[in-house]
């Protein structure tokens, strides 16, 4: 078996590659692993070294090692290989997927990765993209994909910089004219925000939905009606601690493995981080699965 550790030098506050390498050598050598190390330089890169492993037919476990955004982009490069797994080396802001095993911290210590179980997960597909997690549309998805210029900020943390982020883009309106056809319906109306839920967590330990399961082979969908920009403190909160169902007034909850949204012009969409743009947008539950390995201390919670 061949392990692939694929590194972001621009994942959290600082570049950690020197010290993550002399960490991944100093173990492999030491257990006599066939490994190699690479580093991104741009976006991208992580996919494309991930799909080159996929693509050389050797059984290969991928360690993603940077945040959300990394993990995404071994997710993509990944997808329905039968012969490739992946893991997180948590080294992000967020770290928000980690968050669905019942101990996260069994992530942050590599020994754990290399005595680790495995299993399949569902995902996420919008067109050729994936997402392991989340994808968002609206006032939501504008939010996420602009954390990454606070994330750096001294003392800003994942969710102070998810925080930041919502400030800056109340000027922009809360919320959009939006079409969506999902559990039978087809539902016109103007939306603050659309989430697809296939895990639990993401914008620094928001969980919109906590009753999703990333192998249930089902996805929970919850629509945020329309709010001013009066209303989005209180709104924030709830919807941050997954209480749609104490307001159904402002959520609309489906579980459905597809959902079609139309916009009057092309918006983001946010998918664990990472952004595409559309205007008739279908998510949906990929047919493909995804090999995913974690340490055997934890499990999925």
């Amino acid at each position: 078996m061949r392990h692939l550790f694929v590194m972001n030098p621009a994942a959290g506050k600082s570049d950690r590659t020197a010290e993550l390498s002399f960490a991944v050598n100093s173990l492999c050598r030491g257990r006599g692993l066939d490994y190699q190390i690479r580093i991104s330089r741009k976006p991208g890169d992580c996919a494309a070294f991930t799909e080159e492993a996929a693509r050389s037919g050797e059984e290969t476990r991928v360690y993603a090692c940077g945040g959300d955004g990394t993990l995404n982009e071994a997710v993509r490069g990944a997808a329905g290989a039968e012969h490739v797994a992946v893991t997180n080396y948590p080294c992000g802001s967020g770290n928000d997927f980690i968050k669905n095993f019942d101990d996260p911290d069994a992530f942050r210590k590599l020994e754990n990765l290399l005595d680790a179980e495995e299993t399949l997960l569902d995902l996420i597909q919008v067109g050729d993209a994936y997402s392991l997690s989340i994808c968002s549309m609206g006032f939501d998805a504008r939010i996420g994909t602009e954390i990454a210029r606070y994330k750096r900020l001294p003392l800003v943390s994942g969710n102070g910089a998810y925080t930041l982020s919502i400030l800056a883009n109340l000027i922009k309106g809360v919320h959009r004219h939006y079409v969506v056809e999902v559990g039978g319906e087809r539902i016109d109306s103007r939306f603050s925000m659309i989430c697809v839920c296939n895990g639990r967590f993401y914008g620094g330990g928001f969980q919109p939905v906590p009753e999703a399961k990333l192998d249930d082979g089902k996805l929970e969908v919850l629509l945020v009606n329309r709010v001013s920009r009066l209303q989005v403190a209180g709104l924030v909160g709830k919807y941050k601690e997954g209480r749609w169902a104490d307001y159904p007034n402002l959520f609309r909850h489906f579980t459905d493995n597809r959902v079609v949204i139309h916009c009057d012009g092309e918006e983001v969409v946010n998918l664990d981080g990472e952004a595409i743009r559309g205007k008739d947008v279908e998510i949906r539950l990929s047919d493909r699965k995804l090999r995913f390995f974690y340490p055997r201390i934890t499990k999925l919670s």
